[in-house]
């Protein structure tokens, strides 16, 4: 049976033409031309019709200003519908290979092969309990689109997806495209760079977009596929808990001075309002279903019970239930439920405090339909509805709190000193004395509420604790109870909030702990400290009472971007692989479940990849089941804008961690062989140096600036935090995301390869071609975690166009281009050619699909590259020319589906 009705190249055919359209009517014949004639030049390039590119910069000189900025648009717009017809696609490949029963790295086929080796359903149970997946969803990078038009392309997707599934008629067909056709006009007319930055509170809006709209409904679905996927195989085994959602939009801190107590107190009460209305509208979907009379079926004695409490606390609405729904006692119960709903942002007693009260009424009403034999209506209404609740409670997503070290450090030094207790001219060890006394004693140290006269820093952050105290209140402590510690470096920087989460009564130990206080080991000292930190604070006696409290549950963040800008693309891997299983023997020793919270971007250099392949690569020390991640920019559009992709992206992750649970069970620490592990000691080391010396060199920083467009990327209103920490000009000062958007903008990724060939030569150099080729191939083809690290280094490498770059460098100075650009052409040449050797490969690319995606998109990139560098080094620019320069900037992160 055929699914659909279109491929790929049809829509990029149609799509493009339909551009062309809109472009000839909204703009005129002469710039549709101009378009074309741009579009076929890059075009004759790439396929070797034509020498050099002479041809197309002689084209885009002659631009006048306004068709500068015609062309611009236009090819951002291809851009932004090409992506959808990629998205359509991936969405034919997933359903026909369902279809087929063909999906790779599908749950499906892991619960067969688990079967078939001999797992039996107890084992079964337990790596499923075992098993809890938390993706993270953070303000930053936040897409370089607008709202409005992601709004647009949503809809024409919609549009899309109705031509390729549904059998329509000729007239049906014409009038959706139609719709098509007015949805591109109005785009076209839509202004595609922002023109103010966006606040906190647009960015939490943003993230609940895709909680609301895709993920509340697809993880009803997720769990009845997995459900009936278990079931082929097993009996009587039941699929637990194993997503939650959380999100730092609205709540992190760090680096973002806008991000107040009164934005994350918007945040929470509109994420709950959500989460309030969403289950009210299923109550009254239900109470259409659940109409069956108490006379046929005989509601069970807890059914019951529940509506007599329902009557002492509602004695007005149950007898108007009752009178509305005479000998109806489903519909009865959904009524009430309902009235505990309404009252949960009301002042009237009797809400539901907690999602687990709700999920307690909607089991009475479970219960009662299994015993009455009611198996079809409870796998098709409640069970998808028991999940929801059970996923999102009355939060929709649990909020992170985050910000700096130093911020704590300032904050709990200016509180102190109003006591006469000089904490900055304390030493560590005594640092860590005085707070865990202070933890421990009964009497607060400090009066958040009214601190005296401190810093505006110490103000906001005393302000945020007095509020943590009023939201779990308000809002639950699932709601927020996480505390994330940027760069921390120190016990006490631990400590430090743990001092001021116990002032305001969140934490008052032995018995009450309503945190987790989460370091972020980011910098080389930090990670490789990290069995110091944890060891000194799982012996303090004040941590040791609140993580009892906790659990025993310590939750660990990894940053990937720091350590990348810090170390490189290969050390940092390594020094991650390497601290994560130093980190999780220690915690094994001690006793203490690990919790990793990858703090991955959606760039290679950032930690980004495939989230499957990224988990199996885990070190097997570290997988203990439960799993935390971050999700950012487009790639939460990516992976979650359409149901089909987002409930794929579940299997995925799913499926990754339960195998990789089973192999931790039966390996608990992973062998690598000493050879492997010598290996990376020589290579990290050699590309840490190389790296390093790079950014470095004299005049390393001012080549940066010139050779890339960082000044347009600063100025983007990309997100509502600041570029740079400071707002000097450094490397180090300079934010992971502009770092690698910049470097992404003129295709040279250095950030995801540069210096992996000179820590690959290094070994080979010193144990000799020959036997060191041997041991590479051998890591590459029995280790998933250098297998995954250098198919990442080949998919940047892959997307690097030397050409392109050399644009960009000529903007430099000549000394400065001299002395850098020859350098980084030789690592990637020596790169490429190493990575092919090592993996045994003829190209870069190992999927076809995207080596087709670059094969569609590179001629179109072109042009807006060559356009960019012409704007770049024109000394004054119009104000119509920065425009069109920032839209450049939008139109080449669509072409390449990234931004930092």
């Amino acid at each position: 049976m055929e699914l659909h009705n279109r491929d790929v190249r049809t829509d990029v055919r149609e799509l493009g033409a339909l551009v062309g359209d809109v472009l000839a009517a909204q703009a005129s014949t002469e710039a549709y031309e101009t378009v074309e004639a741009l579009r076929n030049t890059a075009i004759a390039y790439r396929r070797g019709d034509a020498p050099d590119r002479d041809a197309l910069h002689e084209a885009v000189d002659g631009l006048s200003t306004t068709r500068e900025e015609v062309v611009a648009r236009a090819f951002t717009t291809y851009f932004e519908l090409i992506n959808l017809a990629e998205e359509r696609e991936r969405v034919r490949a997933v359903r026909n290979a369902d279809d087929e029963t063909a999906l790779h790295d599908s749950f499906d086929a892991t619960i067969a092969e688990f079967a078939e080796a001999g797992v039996d359903a107890a084992e079964l149970e337990e790596l499923l309990a075992d098993v809890l997946i938390e993706p993270t969803f953070t303000a930053h990078p936040t897409e370089a689109r607008r709202s409005t038009v992601k709004s647009k392309l949503r809809s024409i997707a919609n549009h899309l997806e109705e031509l390729d599934e549904r059998n329509l008629t000729e007239r049906e067909r014409r009038a959706v495209w139609r719709d098509v056709t007015a949805e591109v006009t109005s785009l076209w007319g839509t202004r595609q760079v922002r023109q103010r930055a966006p606040e906190p509170e647009d960015e939490a809006r943003n993230v609940q977009w895709y909680l609301e709209n895709t993920l509340f409904d697809v993880v009803g679905d997720a769990y009845e596929e997995f459900e009936e996927t278990i079931s082929k195989e097993y009996d009587d085994v039941d699929c637990p808990k194993l997503f939650e959602f959380r999100s730092w939009a609205g709540s992190d801190r760090d680096g973002n001075p806008f991000v107040t107590p009164e934005v994350t107190d918007e945040t929470l009460e509109r994420q709950r309002a959500v989460a309030v209305e969403k289950y009210r509208d299923r109550c009254k979907q239900l109470s259409a279903v659940l109409s069956q009379g108490g006379d046929r079926y005989a509601d069970s004695d807890e059914l019951a019970e529940s509506l007599a409490a329902d009557a002492e606390r509602f004695p007005t609405v149950v007898e108007e239930a009752r009178e509305r729904y005479p000998d109806e006692p489903y519909r009865q119960k959904l009524r009430l439920m309902r009235e505990r709903l309404d009252r949960v942002n009301d002042v009237r007693p009797g809400e539901y405090p907690d999602g687990d009260a709700f999920l307690a009424d909607l089991d009475i009403i479970a219960d009662s339909l299994r015993a009455d034999g009611q198996e079809s209506v409870l796998e098709s209404f409640i069970e998808p509805f028991r999940r929801q609740v059970d996923t999102f409670g009355l939060t929709l997503a649990s909020l992170d709190l985050r910000d700096h070290r130093e911020n704590h450090t300032e904050a709990v030094a200016e509180a102190v000193a109003v006591e006469g207790v000089d904490y900055r001219g304390m030493d560590e060890s005594e640092r860590q004395e005085f707070l865990t006394e202070a933890i421990l004693q009964e009497d607060p140290v400090v009066d958040l509420d009214e601190p005296g006269d401190v810093s505006e820093t110490t103000e906001r952050v005393l302000r945020r604790f007095a509020s943590f105290a009023d939201w779990q209140d308000e809002y639950g402590q699932q709601a927020i109870d996480t505390y994330c510690i940027s760069m921390t470096e120190e016990p006490s920087h631990v400590l430090e909030v743990l001092f001021l989460a116990d002032q305001v009564s969140v934490v008052s130990l032995p018995d009450h702990c309503a945190v987790d206080v989460v370091p972020l080991l980011e910098t080389e000292s930090a990670l490789n400290g990290a069995d110091r930190i944890l060891g000194t604070l799982f012996e303090n006696d004040a941590y040791a009472a609140a993580l009892e409290a906790r659990g025993e549950v310590q939750e660990v963040m990894l940053g990937y971007s720091d350590s990348n800008k810090e170390n490189g693309f290969l050390a940092a891997n390594w020094d991650l692989y390497e601290n994560q299983r130093r980190i999780a023997r220690f915690c094994r020793e001690e006793e203490v479940t690990l919790r990793l919270f990858h703090g991955r971007g959606g760039s290679i250099s950032r930690g980004g990849g495939p989230m499957n392949e990224a988990l199996l690569a885990l070190p097997n020390e570290t997988v203990t089941g439960q799993v935390k991640f971050t999700e950012q920019g487009e790639a939460i559009a990516e992976k979650y804008a359409d149901p089909r992709i987002a409930e794929r992206e579940l299997e995925q992750m799913l499926d990754a961690q339960i195998r990789a649970r089973k192999e931790a069970n039966e390996e608990p620490v992973e062998d690598v062989p000493d050879r492997w592990a010598e290996a990376m000691e020589t290579m990290a080391p050699a590309a840490r140096e190389t790296y390093r010396d790079l950014l470095n060199t004299d005049g390393f920083v001012s080549y940066f600036e010139q050779a890339t467009p960082i000044s347009v990327v600063e100025d983007l209103n990309l997100g509502s935090r600041p570029a740079s920490r400071s707002g000097e000009r450094s490397v180090e000062d300079l934010r992971a995301i502009p770092w690698v958007f910049s470097w992404t903008q003129t295709r040279l990724i250095l950030p995801g390869w540069y210096a992996i060939a000179s820590g690959i030569d290094a070994y080979l150099d010193e144990v000799g071609e020959e036997d060191g080729m041997e041991t590479l191939r051998e890591m590459f083809d029995e280790w998933p975690f250098f297998r995954t690290t250098l198919d990442n280094a080949s998919l940047a490498l892959a997307r690097t166009e030397p050409e392109i770059a050399t644009e960009y460098a000529d903007l430099a100075d000549e000394d400065l281009r001299e002395r850098f650009f020859p350098e980084l052409v030789s690592e990637y040449e020596r790169g490429c050619e190493l990575v092919l050797d090592i993996s045994g490969r003829d190209q870069l690319l190992r999927r076809e699909w995207l080596e087709e995606s670059l094969g569609r998109r590179n001629p179109y990139v072109d042009p807006l590259n060559l356009l960019q560098v012409d704007l770049l080094g024109r000394t004054h620019r119009t104000e119509e020319e920065e425009r069109t320069l920032r839209l450049t900037v939008n139109g080449i992160a669509a072409g390449m589906k990234n931004t930092g």
